[in-house]
């Protein structure tokens, strides 16, 4: 299956719903009025798309209808379109060159952060790029088993220790068998818990003291995975790791299972993160590269041929 039609079936829930809020909208007025563009916006909220982000698009949306002196409300969606893609661009390119790069995985327990590491793992082996996992969640040993079966199942090697060990001391063991073994990239599993921010940012900034020791000119990312079934509160969780990690970007998981894709919009507008991946299925390869251009499409589809028959 190809990138768009990838795309295409994650966001159907997202883009059914979405479509059919603005087309509610669109289809009760026959000219472009103050009152459509409201309903324009508490449509774009219902969507998840965040307050701040929706308003951004009608005001967008409002200097470009009169600019271009459009009068049809049909149209208007085509504007939209138009507009979320320009508003997701920017941030795709991970620059990860160095041999060791280091990517470190953030999230709460049930976001799937174990899963995307496995794919992500899946991914860049498929590339032919040697890969090699840290299992630095030490808080459950739970973590370290299902990190062990993704492990397997993507092929890579994994570092390990016993549950409650060190995490840094994870992470150094990693790097040097990172290096020892040519790896060109090495993913480690971090800590996600939140309930105590003080011991979370105090772990965490072990870990990044060892990565700047071992590997002081690696290139390096720090994802945080989240939950795209969560809606806006993905938004607040966000906050909350930016607070305490110093983030590069977003893996949105579980996007095929919800009408909530619209907060990809919000992250990227609010938070100024750039989405990483998305994950759209259950499959290893579902896990995929975020693509801006595809995802607006994708979230739009068939809007600008349906319009265009309409005015042949």
């Amino acid at each position: 299956m190809g990138i768009f039609k990838k795309f295409g079936f994650g966001l159907k829930k997202t883009r059914e719903g979405l479509d059919k809020k603005l087309e509610d909208v669109l289809g009760a007025y026959e000219e472009i009025t103050d009152d459509l563009y409201d309903d324009l916006e508490e449509a774009l909220i219902m969507a998840d798309v965040g307050v701040t982000t929706a308003t951004e698009i009608v005001e967008q949306l409002r200097k470009r209808v009169a600019k271009g002196d459009v009068r049809n409300p049909k149209h208007a969606k085509i504007i939209i379109a138009e507009i979320v893609a320009e508003m997701l661009d920017g941030g795709e390119d991970w620059g990860l060159i160095t041999i060791p790069s280091v990517i470190l995985v953030i999230g709460v327990n049930g976001v799937g952060k174990t899963t995307t590491i496995g794919k992500m793992a899946a991914m860049y082996k498929s590339q032919g790029k040697k890969v090699l996992l840290g299992a630095a969640d030490t808080f459950r040993a739970a973590a370290i088993e299902q990190l062990e079966v993704w492990a397997n199942r993507a092929g890579v090697e994994l570092i390990k220790n016993k549950e409650g060990s060190d995490p840094a001391a994870v992470v150094y063991d990693t790097i040097q068998a990172g290096i020892a073994r040519d790896t060109d990239i090495i993913i480690i599993d971090t800590a996600g818990r939140l309930h105590n921010k003080k011991n979370l940012m105090e772990e965490l900034a072990k870990i990044y003291r060892v990565v700047d020791k071992e590997l002081p000119y690696a290139d390096r990312e720090i994802f945080l995975v989240l939950d795209a079934t969560t809606g806006q509160n993905a938004i607040s969780q966000a906050k909350e790791f930016m607070n305490v990690a110093e983030l590069t970007g977003i893996v949105l998981t579980k996007l095929d299972g919800t009408a909530r894709g619209g907060v990809v919009l919000a992250i990227k507008n609010e938070l100024k993160l750039p989405i990483k991946f998305i994950g759209v299925g259950e499959q290893l390869d579902d896990l995929q590269p975020f693509n801006q251009q595809v995802f607006a499409k994708a979230l739009f589809e068939n809007t600008a041929e349906t319009h265009a028959d309409e005015d042949a």
